[in-house]
């Protein structure tokens, strides 16, 4: 089992939950984290430290974002580690709790 960054990280990225991963799991796009999914250890650390709540164990993702999963194990692959917390995005808090923000002709920008 693993655990799987959503769609409410989208705009949001705050890091949090990358300061308590004791394995280094967190990869880091334009707009939101992923989780490597082989790379994960199911410790749960990051899910109750991720101030969007966006953050599931994959057997509990939404039905309304389960192409996240997916969208980690890709994203993993080709986005850069991150280890270290940082500042979240300018505008984290508008975009906090907005949904759906990947609907659509939106996701393949997120994949860049």
């Amino acid at each position: 089992m693993t655990f799987v960054v959503t769609d409410n990280c989208i705009k949001c990225k705050y890091t949090d939950c990358v300061e308590v991963c004791p394995v280094d799991c967190f990869y880091e796009g334009p707009n939101f984290l992923v989780i490597h999914p082989d790379e994960c250890i199911d410790c749960a650390l990051c899910e109750p430290e991720c101030p969007a709540v966006a953050i599931f164990s994959e057997d509990e993702v939404p039905e309304e974002m389960q192409e996240f999963i997916q969208l980690n194990v890709d994203l993993a692959e080709i986005w850069p580690n991150i280890t270290e917390k940082k500042e979240s995005m300018p505008d984290a808090e508008a975009f906090d709790r907005v949904l759906n923000k990947s609907v659509g002709s939106k996701l393949k920008d997120l994949e860049r």
